[in-house]
């Protein structure tokens, strides 16, 4: 099943803090409305949904897939969907935005040690995981919520530790759901190939954005003429691979402004530009200010406000705009 020619993607960065790479995304105004977009949206994290009222649907492609009050969903990183409620209703939703690998670093003492997440892809994935068949998954996703809510002593703690025994039960049922009949025949189903032919290349970027290399090696990840791969990427992305790379610079280094005393200098460096020269540019050209201003406002408005201060952050630095389809 090829992708419909009038399908448009829309790519939402949202700023994960490198020292508790996690969002919360709650309260009366997070609302999903009826009326269904002509548009797609994907995320540069994991994406763990919680239905609280009404009912809908969530589409990926063409195949759509009901969803109720009660139930969670699960969308990996650089998935394609978007949700609407059903006619006359608004559902009302909580969503958490992490980044599991980052999260759980240095966490084990061995690689070995830890849980395996690379079924956090979008191979033979369950999205939608109803409360009556999986309660322990419900419960987990609302305890997070409201811990984050909350903002009890120690709670970035509890959060970590509640997001991974989440991680490992999502990664049980969706290595199950990889073992049943026909998963792949499914899969393919709502989600052609064609769809996320760039994720090699999202994930790419991700892995090697703090060391210099040719666009050329992002062409050849997703199999494809550099011509071609350019042409693609910036139909989906709206932007260019370069562009995109160095924005995905930019949002690591706002983390590291904000988590360390490194100068500009060594986390120009650190993040993969060849000068510093080039990384102020391209700093304020994204954060319309220079690193040493983001790096004294943002710190100020922490001192204001106390440590939890991600909601100015997202605010002042644009990285999150509301939408009809919030997530």
């Amino acid at each position: 099943m090829s992708k419909p020619k009038n399908t448009v993607m829309e790519y939402r960065n949202y700023y994960l803090p490198a020292d508790f790479p996690v969002l919360v995304l709650t309260g009366g105004h997070w609302k999903i409305s009826d009326i269904p977009s002509s548009r797609l949206h994907f995320h540069n994290c994991l994406e763990i949904g919680l239905c609280h009222s009404h009912s809908g649907t969530m589409k990926f492609y063409s195949e759509p897939m009901s969803f109720k009050e009660g139930d969670v969903t699960c969308i990996p990183r650089n998935i394609p969907h978007t949700t609407y409620s059903d006619q006359g209703t608004e559902s009302r939703w909580s969503y958490i935005m992490f980044d599991p690998a980052q999260l759980f670093r240095g966490l084990f003492l061995t690689p070995d040690a830890g849980p395996d997440l690379s079924l956090f892809s979008y191979r033979n994935y369950r999205h939608i995981l109803p409360r009556e068949e999986y309660p322990h998954i419900h419960y987990l996703t609302l305890s997070i919520i409201r811990e984050m809510e909350d903002k009890r002593p120690n709670y970035q703690i509890c959060v970590k530790g509640l997001l991974l025994a989440l991680s490992i039960e999502l990664n049980r049922i969706q290595e199950q759901a990889s073992q049943e009949p026909g998963a792949e025949a499914s899969h393919k189903a709502y989600l052609p190939e064609n769809a996320l032919i760039i994720s090699p290349a999202l994930d790419y970027i991700e892995d090697n954005y703090s060391i210099q290399f040719p666009m050329e090696d992002l062409a050849e990840v997703c199999h494809m003429s550099l011509t071609h791969f350019r042409r693609v990427f910036h139909t989906i992305m709206r932007t260019s691979p370069l562009d995109y790379l160095n924005s995905t610079r930019i949002m690591k280094a706002c983390n590291l402004l904000l988590s360390t005393e490194e100068s500009i200098l060594t986390i120009s460096e650190m993040v993969g530009f060849a000068s510093v020269s080039n990384f102020n540019r391209h700093f304020r050209s994204v954060i319309r200010m220079t690193p040493r201003e983001y790096r004294s406002r943002m710190l100020l408005a922490r001192q204001k406000e106390g440590n939890d201060s991600r909601q100015t952050i997202l605010e002042f630095t644009g990285w999150m705009e509301p939408e009809t389809d919030p997530s």
